[in-house]
């Protein structure tokens, strides 16, 4: 889909390389350009694990690219990180704003000698703004922007969820952006600037309880109570402890929820009543599903069509039937030999996901061949070599 288009992805961390590894799977050429050390995604890992030298945030990020070790403060290697953008179709990078035109290679600077480029950049807070220098981290955006606040329980504090949910979404629009601009370049022979932020990420995360605050929605407490999704969902949408476990139950009627738990008590209750008697509701269901395991009260459940769902760990998921069907976990070999799982690109194209071309490469592993697409002969690249303005993985020991 994206073959022929050339991506030089000047990025760290989780945002900016997802990114780049959705266009990636999608057939665009991404070369990574990382420190001669490795970026920080390479050398830091999530749960501080590493599979044969890899991290798992490289694991996570760095498929079907080609690796290309730069050391883009030296004279020649900023001449090499030119040579490469001089061609490009898109150029990404989520360093603090500023950072990049400081290497001579901002926005300004790149568009003054390829006019088609697409530039794409996402920051903490924006490329401007009395903020624009704060770190921008996960955690921080959550608490920034509501998301915490907002999550957990009434009874308890604010809560962060777990996986990066705003680095992950930011690389989803950010690559929707980087799409949209391509195509238009391609209608008007102009490239454009595509910024994101994780501020804004994090907001637009909560679009649909967010706006309800602001067109004047209110709620007694920030949280739902008794386990209540959300501070503005309906009665008893919410995860519930049961005997064993724990069960999702989404929207209900009052009425089904009377017969399928035996709570003769919500029979009272109309349809109208889930939301302005939300708490009252779930604080009912919540006391009475304790009293079976999560097996027992499936087929009751099922029986009058409320919609739920058993809450399950991730040592539970490579038994799911459905995620088998879709193929979302695809075991493979690293480049160092090593068994590794990858999650698949989450999306079909004519029912099927693009191939995983390349395990996510040692750092450099394609410096020469990259220079040598660009134009430097075999005697340069050994010189830049040499004076360290690039890098190359180690020969493999003959031991």
């Amino acid at each position: 889909m994206l073959s022929g288009f050339k991506v030089i992805s000047f990025n760290h961390f989780h945002a900016g390389p997802m990114a780049a590894q959705l266009l990636a799977d999608m057939g665009a050429d991404v070369i990574a350009v990382e420190p001669l050390d490795g970026a920080f995604h390479r050398n830091w890992a999530v749960a501080n694990h590493f599979v044969a030298g890899q991290s798992v945030n490289l694991l996570t990020t760095g498929r079907n690219k080609r690796s290309l070790a730069l050391d883009m403060k030296s004279e020649a290697g900023k001449a090499v990180a030119r040579k490469l953008v001089e061609n490009a179709d898109v150029v990404m990078e989520n360093f603090r704003p500023g950072a990049m035109a400081r290497l001579g290679l901002g926005y300004e600077q790149v568009k003054a000698f390829n006019l088609r480029i697409v530039y794409a950049s996402v920051s903490g807070y924006g490329a401007s703004g009395p903020d624009r220098d704060l770190p921008g981290q996960d955690l921080l955006l959550q608490a920034r922007s509501g998301f915490a606040a907002r999550t957990g329980r009434a009874d308890g504090p604010p809560t962060p969820a777990g996986p990066v949910i705003v680095d992950q979404h930011a690389a989803s629009l950010l690559a929707m952006g980087i799409l949209a601009a391509l195509l238009s370049r391609e209608r008007t022979g102009q490239g454009r600037l595509v910024e994101g932020s994780l501020l804004q990420s994090a907001i637009d995360l909560q679009a649909e309880s967010m706006t309800a605050w602001m067109n004047g929605a209110r709620s007694a407490t920030s949280r739902g109570p008794h386990g209540l999704a959300s501070w503005c969902g309906s009665g008893p949408s919410g995860i519930h402890a049961t005997a064993d476990g724990h069960m999702a139950i989404s929207m209900a009627a009052p009425a089904d929820l009377a017969v399928a738990l035996d709570l003769p008590e919500l029979a009272g209750f109309d349809t109208a009543d889930s939301f302005s008697k939300s708490t009252e509701i779930t604080r009912i269901v919540a006391q009475r599903m304790p009293a079976r395991t999560t097996a027992e009260w499936l087929p009751l459940l099922a029986a009058r069509g409320i919609w739920h769902m058993p809450v399950k760990d991730y040592d539970e998921l490579r038994d799911d039937a459905q995620l088998a069907h879709l193929g979302v976990f695809i075991d493979a070999e690293s480049v160092e030999g090593a068994p590794i799982t990858m999650l698949n690109h989450p999306l079909r194209y004519d029912g099927a996901a693009p191939p995983v071309r390349w395990a996510p490469q040692r750092l450099g592993m394609q410096t020469r061949e990259v220079l040598s697409e660009i134009g430097y002969g075999a005697d340069e690249i050994d010189a830049l070599i040499a004076s360290r303005a690039v890098g190359e993985p180690p020969a493999p020991s003959s031991n």
